[in-house]
């Protein structure tokens, strides 16, 4: 999982008050290899909706989307812009605008950051399995791009049982955020696979990178720290893994893959956040180490008091991916 999107369970064992008072819907409870938003594996009976029977979709709180929105358009790499610009501009049939892929949407957050930043007509497809947000994601779309062409939007809700090329075709790029670290090894090689037989880009941001900074320091910081990596880990998914298994994926099929940091910078404008993030993060290493919680629940009192106290920052590190895969129908 992300850093800043936990468990329910995880979130429920930490005990003190404070812990219980996230957001609801900020962190549904995983399957592994199924991401809140988006399946990238069947699992269980499915039903005429395509759900699982008796099983109700996953759902994000928008206000949880809304709080972290910003600091993630501030960590977003903007140093990898200048390579996907050329890219695109390069891609067969570009004259007929652009066709994104923004995989596990949520309220659309991608697409208002990085449509603006794009010249030319754009064609957002918004995949989410969460009508909810779709609904969202659909009102706030962004309707210029940067040189003022027309963006347009198109909604698709649905499990993603099985990522391919045919899904991916006219793709001019895949866009998604805080996925990789969620995926396993192999839906890694097959979402690698879709984009390279699509010949589009990918830009995957914000995965996490297994490393927090707060300051001031704490003694139990690096314990915590630990035991919510290894609570990524769980099951087969790579948590902070994942840049280097994508980088590997991507690479093994003739993709130049860049990677450049993108960290969370919390300070005292960021303290709803920055107190939302670290009920999941102690909620989730205690889930994962439970003989933590004593002295987990002193240390969550501690820095909440901190943070509302507008002493505390936190810088949450990321790494931002793009997979510039060799395009397909002759281009150079």
């Amino acid at each position: 999982m992300p850093p800043a999107e936990w468990s329910a369970t995880a979130v429920a064992t930490a005990a003190t008050p404070a812990a219980q008072s996230v957001i609801p819907g900020a962190g549904p409870a995983l399957r592994p290899g199924e991401w809140a938003t988006l399946k990238l594996r069947e699992t269980g009976e499915t039903g005429e909706t395509g759900e699982a029977e008796g099983e109700e979709p996953p759902r994000y709180a928008p206000e949880w989307l809304q709080l972290r929105e910003g600091p993630d358009a501030a960590a977003r790499a903007h140093d990898l812009l200048d390579p996907l610009r050329i890219r695109l501009a390069n891609l067969p049939g570009r004259a007929d605008g652009l066709v994104v892929h923004d995989l596990g949407c949520g309220t659309g957050s991608m697409g208002r950051w990085l449509a603006p930043l794009l010249d030319g007509a754009q064609q957002w497809v918004l995949h989410d399995r969460d009508p909810y947000l779709l609904h969202f994601a659909a009102v706030a779309s962004p309707r210029s791009a940067a040189d003022g062409s027309r963006v347009t939007v198109e909604t698709r809700r649905g499990d993603v049982a099985r990522l391919t090329p045919d899904v991916l075709r006219g793709a001019s790029l895949v866009t998604a955020s805080a996925l990789l670290d969620v995926l396993t090894r192999e839906e890694i090689d097959t979402l690698a696979a879709a984009c390279a037989g699509a010949g589009c880009p990918a830009l995957l941001t914000l995965s996490v990178a297994g490393r927090v900074d707060l300051t001031p320091s704490h003694p139990l910081d690096a314990e915590i720290a630990e035991a919510f990596n290894a609570h990524q880990r769980r099951g087969d998914l790579l948590g902070p893994d994942a840049v280097t298994a994508a980088c590997e994926a991507f690479s093994e099929r003739g993709a130049t893959v860049r990677v450049h940091p993108s960290s969370w910078r919390l300070g005292p404008a960021e303290s709803a956040l920055t107190a939302q993030w670290l009920r999941g993060w102690v909620g989730a290493a205690v889930e994962q180490r439970p003989d933590l919680r004593e002295r987990a629940d002193r240390y969550l009192e501690e820095r909440l008091a901190a943070c509302a106290a507008g002493e505390l920052s936190a810088v949450v590190h990321h790494s931002d991916l793009l997979a510039l895969c060799r395009p397909t129908g002759g281009a150079a």
